[in-house]
């Protein structure tokens, strides 16, 4: 591989020739070496986005060259196009306020910059990655207005979509299922009779629930630290370029984002991306909870329940022939699981705000916006391929609600409570159903029976 020398505050550094990034990136690569995670695109390019439009209007401020600025402009716009992908290679286990990231990206958009006005990328000079990219801003207060902008932006095109859809198609099952009577369950032992609409309906409704809980979360998202630069009191930025840049930021993505009403705040803690984080894990619960019960529902084929089918997708055992498994309902508990993994990760993150700054940014952005496409991956998947191909079993829901002891229920307001405990211990005994022994003790006659037990 052949390299070139690009300088820092450190000294000279060997950097491959064909990297747009400089002596800092390749610093960062060299002292992190831990997990091979990087960053997904959407917080790079939301990084990109503030460069963009921080060199945009630090030339309307007059603080930066009109030809400078273009270039800045030009190159922070083909990283959001996806021309620079491979050029974002610092470990997400970095330094905790992300500057590693943040000077990434200001020295490829600087190396970028200089190959469009001299035809040679790398070095400082006409377009330097600190003084002119990075004009006006701190990691401190890029980083975490980058973790708001991406997440969301997820969340609004992603995440809400997906469970919109898993909400229709569970609604429509609801509909579909809505004069299927089928026996209830509590403590996984047989309870009175339900409809399986109302089941589904229940689920239709968490998922609504858990799209207005992450619905609530945006106007905490909304506010931007940017502005503040390194500890939050603005030094060496000018008083309306945060509100000028994020006007432009808002308006990119119709979004309604805004300056952090107090930047202290705003850098020191990161409670909005706990406050996130925690409904997208009371999302993954409810998500595992309706999974559970599909399989359970469509447990068998002939030795479970099979009150339902789901479709067959594939193979399901490598050594029993036949074998088909819940498998997309088995993948959507594990996408919450990890969720709710991250979710600890990022409260642990949100612990380590020491006075002006949090520094465990890096890990936190990484986990929650995983979780915001997780979830929007496992929506779409658990609808489109479990849901929306879901059947009812009607014989087994009536035979399972004639055979069930809990029919016993139904004669309480007219036998009394003991007496009905009574009939089911007989009928549990005996390997009978309640009907056939109120009728083999002549307890009623057959017809004001099947009123009582099945009207």
């Amino acid at each position: 591989m052949k390299y070139r020398k690009e300088k820092d505050s450190l000294g000279t550094i060997n950097v491959p020739e064909s990297a747009y990034f400089g002596a800092s990136t390749q610093r960062a690569v060299e002292n992190f070496p831990v997990s091979g995670l990087t960053f997904p695109l959407s917080f790079i390019y939301s990084i990109a986005l503030i460069k963009k439009y921080a060199s945009m209007v630090n030339n309307e401020l007059g603080l930066l060259d009109k030809e400078i600025s273009k270039s800045i402009i030009a190159s922070a716009q083909e990283v959001i196009d996806g021309k620079f992908d491979d050029q974002f290679v610092v470990d997400v286990f970095q330094t905790g306020s992300g500057t590693s990231t943040n000077m990434n990206m200001n020295e490829v958009i600087a190396s970028r910059a200089n190959e469009i006005l001299t035809g040679k990328k790398g070095g400082k000079s006409p377009v330097h990655p600190n003084d002119h990219v990075n004009l006006g801003q701190s990691s401190n207060d890029v980083i975490p207005s980058a973790i708001h902008i991406s997440a969301l932006i997820l969340i609004k095109d992603r995440l809400i979509p997906s469970l919109i859809d898993l909400n229709k198609s569970l609604s429509r099952k609801a509909a579909e299922f809505k004069d299927v009577k089928k026996i209830g369950r509590t403590h996984l032992q047989d309870a009175v009779p339900v409809f399986l609409g109302q089941e589904f309906a229940g689920y239709a409704r968490q998922v609504e629930l858990g799209i207005k809980r992450i619905e609530a979360v945006e106007d905490s998202l909304a506010e931007l630290a940017l502005g503040g630069t390194a500890v939050g009191n603005g030094l060496n930025t000018h008083p309306d370029f945060a509100k000028r840049v994020i006007a432009f930021i808002s308006e990119y993505s119709k979004l309604n984002f805004k300056e952090a009403e107090n930047h202290f705040e705003a850098q020191g803690a990161q409670d909005a991306a706990v406050e996130t984080s925690g409904a997208l894990k009371t999302i993954a619960v409810s998500l595992v909870k309706i999974c559970n019960d599909i399989r359970w529902l469509a447990s068998g084929p002939r030795c479970g329940l099979g009150e339902i089918s789901i479709p067959s997708l594939q193979p399901g055992s490598s050594i029993m022939p036949g074998k088909i498994n819940p498998v997309i309902p088995e993948a959507v508990i594990q996408v919450a699981a990890q969720v709710m993994g991250n979710d600890t990760t990022i409260m642990l993150g949100g612990q380590a705000g020491n006075f002006e700054l949090n520094v465990m940014l890096p890990v936190i952005a990484y986990n929650l916006l995983q979780s915001i496409n997780l979830l929007a991956s496992g929506a779409s998947l658990f609808s489109e391929k479990c849901i929306n191909g879901i059947t009812v079993n009607r014989q087994t829901c009536t035979e399972n609600i004639e055979k069930s002891l809990a029919m016993a229920t139904y004669l309480v307001p007219h036998v009394g409570y003991d007496k009905a405990a009574l009939i089911a211990d007989k009928a549990h005994e005996r390997g009978k159903s309640i009907k056939e022994v109120v009728l083999e003790e002549k307890i009623f006659p057959e017809n004001e029976l099947t009123k009582i037990l099945f009207s």
